[in-house]
């Protein structure tokens, strides 16, 4: 029986690759994102073993082995696929499906859920008990209604080791299953201890009402401020926001992405009921695809400093290939929307919202405050450095409206400045394309797979091919403009299956990440793939590169006629001589 594709990615998220390899590879060197060391698979004196967290992938640049963490435990332990499964799972605590459907995994699922609903109760019974009195007094501080209290379902978690454990102990609980849902953590002595003491405790809710996990905003000056559930069998931090399941009900057209739970309280109480939060993580792509399912405008609401500022830079990064429709609020004279509400009010935060600035208007602004716009040397280097921020944007419209408002901060005219623009433009696109062309042109041998992979037997279509994957796996949006392209099209039929995967998940809303397709391919075909990814793409002419990619696969032969688009032709003809 296959191993179900819901407990492949569930196993993944909870085995992070950078601590797994760090079990047999000393990863000494940073590059980048990427942690660097010797490779374990040959022989070698300079470090070109990658492992990037940020996908969750490995690769070495000498022997072109590369994979998802399944593949490094085959190969490092000579593992049979299912093998290494087992060895991940019981790593991470996870029983092995079978009959096809993990019915234990499922019946643990249920036992966390309907544990963590006795938990949200009970924490909410403490703001009546006088453990709960900090709690009770953070809240007043706080000016948070009862009602607000009431329909997030807040709590308090009192300042002892095991009140909570001690509770679900004479419930039936057992410290395996606390410890399994992130409630408790195993003590020195074989015991087990609460995770939250001394709390206001926000229960996290997915869209299907179901209680999740939990996030604590500490009640003294102890550290960390806010203390959140890890990753479990019914959780993932970085698949889940807060309050997107009262958000998701919002009349408003928009979401509001605050950077913390006590914020997102705050808007939903003076009536800003779209406001959500991701969980003690920065935002993650699943995040912003799971936006998406919902709605079609989002407004960063994040703190007016510059860690704040810097945060909103990474999230418009993230949000607008989602498809989304970014929009930047700029608090002055407040460092977050409850400080600001509390000193002008719910009407002024309107305006706020109805005046915030698209995304491309933010990075420009920001751009300018750090140039002296009195002197020609500085306007000349805001030029240079918006002219690029423009050139970034693939909507036309958008780049002539903002390229106006650039050439008037500088004092030049429209025409000037649109025609820097247009250079960086065309600049950015044409060196894509000779770094593209100059890839065609080098012998076939380097795009042919090291190792035993599936060799290419038309070189010139299979690099357009692996373009192709490259793009969508980077922005899974793209997969609607790849104008009616299969997998059966493709030269190289292991990068159509690919190929194929990626546009059935990418429709289903599922993660489309290197991590994940690389779960079902042989130790060989992940390290095909991981090469494939390699390669660098300029996203800002992502769908001008698409359309050229597959221009060249269709110009490759890739592109065959099937049986029925022959027999369509043929009758066409005869209707014709008709």
């Amino acid at each position: 029986m296959p191993i179900p594709e819901r407990f492949i990615e569930e196993l993944i998220a909870r085995s992070d690759i950078v601590e797994v390899v760090s079990e047999y590879v000393s990863l000494s060197k940073r590059s980048g994102a990427n942690l660097f060391g010797l490779c374990p698979f040959h022989s070698e004196k300079t470090p070109s073993f990658s492992v990037a967290p940020d996908k969750q992938i490995y690769h070495c640049f000498g022997c072109g082995k590369g994979g998802n963490v399944i593949g490094f435990i085959m190969e490092i332990e000579n593992l049979s696929f299912r093998d290494a499964v087992e060895f991940l799972a019981r790593r991470a605590h996870m029983e092995m499906p079978e009959d096809g459907e993990d019915k234990a995994l499922r019946g643990r699922r249920a036992r966390i859920l309907e544990l963590n609903r006795e938990a949200a109760r009970w924490f909410y019974g403490n703001l009546s008990k006088p453990e709960g009195a900090a709690a009770v007094e953070y809240i007043r501080k706080r000016a948070l209604a009862k009602r607000t209290v009431r329909t997030f379902g807040l709590g308090a978690a009192p300042n002892e080791w095991s009140a909570l454990t001690d509770e679900m102990r004479r419930r039936g609980y057992t410290d395996a299953e606390l410890v399994e849902a992130g409630l408790a953590r195993k003590g020195k002595n074989g015991g087990a201890y609460d995770v939250f003491r001394n709390r206001l405790v926000f229960p996290v809710i997915d869209v299907r009402g179901s209680v999740v996990a939990f996030s604590g905003r500490i009640l003294d000056d102890g550290e960390p401020k806010y203390l959140n559930t890890p990753d479990t069998p019914v959780y993932s931090k970085s698949r889940n926001l807060f309050a997107l399941n009262l958000a998701k009900r919002s009349r408003r057209d928009m979401f509001i992405l605050a950077e913390g739970n006590v914020d997102v309280v705050m808007l939903h109480q003076a009536g800003f009921d779209c406001a959500v939060a991701s969980l003690g993580t920065s935002l993650t792509p699943e995040q912003a695809r799971l936006m998406k399912n919902y709605k079609e405008k989002v407004v960063i609401a994040y703190d007016s400093d510059g860690a704040g500022q810097k945060a909103a830079q990474r999230a418009i990064g993230l949000l607008e290939p989602a498809g989304l429709q970014v929009r930047v609020l700029r608090m002055d004279g407040a460092k977050d929307p409850d400080e600001f509400i509390k000193a002008r009010g719910p009407d002024a935060f309107q305006v706020l919202l109805d005046q915030s600035a698209n995304h491309v208007e933010y990075r420009i602004l920001a751009a300018k405050s750090k140039y002296d716009m009195d002197t020609d040397d500085g306007k000349l280097g805001f030029l240079r450095e918006a002219t690029q921020i423009l050139s970034e944007n693939p909507n036309r419209v958008e780049r002539e409206v903002y390229t106006g408002r650039v050439a008037a901060m500088v004092g030049i005219s429209k025409d000037a400045a649109a025609e820097e623009v247009n250079k960086a433009v065309k600049g950015r696109y044409f060196a894509g394309k000779r770094q593209r062309e100059k890839q065609v042109m080098r012998v076939d041998a380097e795009i042919q797979p090291k190792g035993r992979g599936n060799p290419y037997d038309n070189p010139a279509s299979a690099r357009a091919e692996g373009g192709v994957i490259r793009l969508l796996m980077t922005d899974p949006e793209l997969a609607r403009f790849t104008d009616g392209l299969t997998g059966e099209q493709f030269t190289a039929p292991f990068l159509g299956k690919i190929y194929d995967t990626i546009l059935r998940r990418a429709a289903d809303h599922e993660s489309v990440s290197p991590a994940v397709i690389s779960a079902g391919l042989t130790p060989d075909e992940a390290a095909q793939l991981m090469q494939i990814l390699q390669a660098p793409e300029d996203l800002s002419a992502a769908r001008e590169i698409l359309s050229d990619y597959i221009k060249k696969i269709r110009e490759s032969g890739g592109a065959k006629e099937t049986v029925q688009d022959l027999g369509r032709v043929y009758e066409a003809k005869k209707q014709t001589k008709g």
